[in-house]
């Protein structure tokens, strides 16, 4: 043996010990490894969108125009997830970045909650298995960096689920008063926080150590607490001539008029397999050779709640989609306890093997998937020619929108409209911060009025066609139009984008109260 492999060979040696003790200390201390895993789902999936998306997704942008406005509800959902967008956007200045953390930090957030429970229910091994599951599930990789009113309720509803059980097995006073705060802070999120709302209520009816707890004032006070937080809501939404249940209405006939009677039972199982694959590859499933149980089986009552919780709404929902039709991302905060029920099930022989699998397996899904995502969204813009969303050269389109306006009206440009997907970009990043004219109609943008049309005029903005889209026609007609070209990919061509100035002045403005909302 030569003397360079003398010294090589302790060197690995004290490597391996290294990262052997490294091991033993994240599994005795699981909530090292919890948050090891939430370190490494917030970095790669901020910083690789953040790297390769040039303008927000959809959603995004809606909810950052949005959240300017500071409203109560939109047409569409409660606010909570546009004011988050907007206070990210007032602490960095900017519209990138920010909301790729905001979205992974309510990822996060869930895995710290579902771990909670879980460790409740079967202690603080198990506990972490089930979380290392979740980076499988597709809701919790590919699609979290459009942030939206799915990814704001799912800490909320891994909290209502956590709390209502602390609260059932403690009767606390505190655990009530918090449950009754989360719920009804949650539906601020979205309102189907509701529906897993009715499935802790209809469990606490049938579970006969949690029934015992309403002849105690505690479940009464939080249910005041819940009232108090979600009057406001409650109100806003009668004045409001409840649209956002409209657009639901009409989301879900768009969705089974143009989708398969199948598509969402699909979407969602597309969702599940690489979960399915990795609960293979863990070894959690028992098998012939299997050694002894090494945990006991978890409470059969607490079997029950997780099921019950964690799968009932998304059944229920694949079950209606069948006869109303579903949007294919309404079920993404649904399977939060997917993992702690399937730990619940085969985890009494998870040992220190199908830990380490299931650490490298949850790693591989975060970093790999993430990778993956930022190749082929850049891939997308540019070899392929696809214009996406992410692909639109908002800063571009901003800066422009707001030389154009300056170059006829001296003053601020308040409201910017159109076609609402350019007339958004155009908003996004402008200096002055318009507000966004929500489908030329009032009922869908409450803060614009006609006083604040004559005083500040608008800035009109849509694509260019063969003709200008009949939305749009009353309100261009006899006005200049200029057309400019933008740079969005490496091969494909500019896309050119109208401008048309309506300056300050004029006093009547058409509008079209009947107009139905538009389901996407």
């Amino acid at each position: 043996m030569s003397s360079e492999s003398l010294h090589v060979w302790p060197a690995a040696t004290s490597a391996e010990g290294s990262l052997s003790s490294i091991w033993t200390s994240l599994t005795q201390h699981p909530w090292r490894l919890l948050a090891l895993l939430c370190l490494v789902q917030i970095s790669f999936w901020t910083v690789m969108p953040a790297i390769v998306d040039i303008g927000p997704p959809h959603d995004v942008v809606e909810g950052l125009m949005w959240g300017r406005e500071w409203v109560l509800l939109t047409y569409k959902h409660p606010q909570l997830p546009c004011w988050l967008l907007e206070i990210g956007h007032l602490l960095t200045g900017s519209t990138r970045w920010p909301q790729y953390l905001i979205s992974q930090l309510m990822i996060s957030t869930t895995f710290v909650l579902v771990y909670r429970l879980a460790r409740d229910m079967m202690g603080p091994t198990r506990a972490l298995a089930a979380v290392l599951l979740m980076p499988s599930i597709y809701f919790f990789g590919w699609p979290t960096p459009q942030f939206n009113h799915d990814y704001a309720q799912m800490p909320f509803w891994a909290g209502i689920c956590w709390l209502l059980w602390r609260a059932a097995r403690d009767g606390r006073p505190g655990w009530w008063l918090a449950l009754g705060l989360v719920s009804g802070v949650g539906l601020y999120a979205k309102f189907s926080t509701g529906l897993l709302l009715t499935f802790g209520a209809l469990w606490l009816l049938y579970d006969a150590r949690a029934r015992s707890r309403l002849a105690t004032p505690w479940p009464w006070l939080g249910l005041a607490v819940f009232i108090a937080v979600v009057a406001p809501l409650a109100l806003a939404l009668y004045r409001f001539d409840f649209l956002p249940l409209t657009y639901a209405e009409n989301r879900n006939a768009w969705v089974l008029a143009h989708r398969a009677r199948l598509y969402y039972l699909g979407v969602q199982l597309a969702a599940l397999s690489g979960f399915l694959v990795v609960l293979g590859l863990s070894g959690l499933l028992p098998r012939p050779s299997s050694g002894p149980a090494l945990h006991p089986e978890p409470e059969r009552r607490a079997i029950v709640y997780l099921a019950w919780m964690g799968l009932g709404p998304a059944l229920l929902v694949v079950i209606a989609s069948l006869f109303t039709g579903a949007g294919e991302s309404w079920g993404a905060t649904m399977y939060n306890l997917v993992g702690a029920v399937a730990v619940a099930l085969f985890g009494q022989r998870l040992g220190a093997t199908q830990l380490r699998r299931l650490t490298v397996l949850a790693m591989v899904c975060i970093v790999g998937v993430s990778s993956a995502y930022a190749a082929t969204r850049w891939t997308g813009c540019n070899v392929s020619g696809r214009l996406q969303p992410f692909c639109w050269p908002a800063q571009s389109i901003s800066d422009t929108a707001e030389t154009i306006w300056h170059e006829t009206v001296p003053g601020r440009l308040g409201i910017v409209g159109g076609e609402d997907t350019v007339a958004m970009l155009a908003g996004l990043d402008a200096p002055d911060e318009p507000s966004i004219y929500t489908m030329l109609n009032k009922r869908f943008a409450p803060w614009i009025t006609n006083e604040r049309l004559r005083d500040q005029g608008m800035l009109l903005v849509w694509p260019r066609g063969k003709t200008v889209p009949p939305r749009l026609q009353p309100w261009v007609a006899g006005l200049p139009v200029k057309t400019v070209l933008f740079n969005w990919s490496l091969r494909a061509r500019p896309i050119a984008i109208n401008f048309a100035v309506l300056p300050p002045g004029r006093s009547n403005f058409p509008d079209d109260p009947t107009q139905a909302p538009d389901p996407d």
